[in-house]
């Protein structure tokens, strides 16, 4: 297939992206919800003469989806649904066509040229790899989104104020070091793995089944069934990882003082313990919510691309 696939995956990728941008910022404010408290209320250490009530505060309400979304239409203004964009790009860029085109090559490689079929554990080892690889390339963008997508629910005196995605980078290096831009990669990496193998492997799989037992032809209305159960899937595998990736990378890290985590590990135990297990999966609602619309959208255009570049070879 050679840089076909990659192209391909790459355009289907960044059109999905900014289509369901405002879903994942939300996903990611209600991810960050109950965080600050959480550490500074749960997990601070025990003292033998404490007696501060500020110990047992409950937690504040966690609010949903909606909620989440017209609260930032009314204190932020409706651009701030596409804060962020411009990282989401580059992420799609650099990650999506990275993964969506190894995962091309890989299949092609390893499908069976006399049966023409490739087994599932071949496709879901060619996702694990594509998608492993992607997140590496794609992780300084990543880390760059998350926080441009977070920074309006800071005080305005904690706000980065990032003006782009090239400005965050920037900022991010001069301030915290080259090495602030893998940050939560292994969580980033982990989750890309689960995303692509189980994305990937799933909407090929469903597709299949459903031509070969005549349920539907190959069209619009297959690709939409397939695709949907695909952003399904992959959003069950990949909350309690996004949770944990989204904190690690949004984490604000002073000179002289410890870092909220210490690492992915740590995260995850520290939201448990604090929040319970549960909070691995919050803002699962708008995970599914814009899983499902970004995986048909990404499969639907695909799908597209490849007719308008079938005649073409490089």
């Amino acid at each position: 297939m050679g840089l076909k696939g990659f192209a391909e995956g790459g355009i289907a990728s960044i059109v999905a992206g900014c289509s369901t941008h405002p879903l994942d910022l939300i996903k990611v404010r209600m991810q960050l919800q109950g965080e600050a408290s959480s550490i500074q209320t749960n997990l601070r250490p025990a003292l033998a003469f404490q007696t501060s009530t500020a110990l047992h505060a409950p937690p504040p309400p966690r609010v949903g989806i909606i909620t989440i979304g017209s609260r930032i239409i009314t204190q932020e203004g409706t651009r701030a649904l596409f804060s962020g964009v411009s990282a989401t790009v580059l992420r799609q860029t650099l990650y999506s066509t990275t993964r969506m085109g190894l995962y091309d090559i890989l299949k092609t490689r390893w499908t069976d040229p006399d049966t023409k079929s490739i087994p599932l554990t071949r496709k879901l080892a060619a996702g694990f790899i594509a998608g492993g690889i992607g997140a590496a390339v794609g992780n300084p963008a990543d880390v760059a989104m998350v926080r441009m997508q977070a920074d309006g629910r800071l005080p305005l005196v904690d706000r980065r104020n990032y003006k782009s995605v090239l400005d965050a980078i920037a900022q991010m290096v001069r301030g915290e070091g080259v090495a602030s831009l893998w940050r939560g990669s292994s969580m980033t990496i982990n989750r890309a793995m689960l995303v692509t193998a189980s994305q990937l492997a799933t909407y090929d799989s469903v597709k299949e089944t459903i031509l070969e037992k005549g349920v539907m032809r190959d069209g619009l209305a297959t690709h939409v069934a397939s695709s949907f159960a695909a952003g399904f899937v992959a959003s069950v595998a990949s909350n309690p990882v996004d949770v944990i990736k989204t904190r690690v990378m949004n984490m604000k890290v002073e000179a002289g003082k410890t870092a909220p985590y210490k690492g992915a590990v740590d995260c995850a135990l520290k939201t448990v313990r604090a929040e319970g297990i549960m909070a691995l999966y919050k803002g699962f609602l708008p995970t599914v919510s814009r899983q499902a619309p970004f995986t048909v959208i990404m499969f639907v255009t695909l799908e597209q691309v490849k007719k308008v570049f079938k005649d073409f070879d490089f």
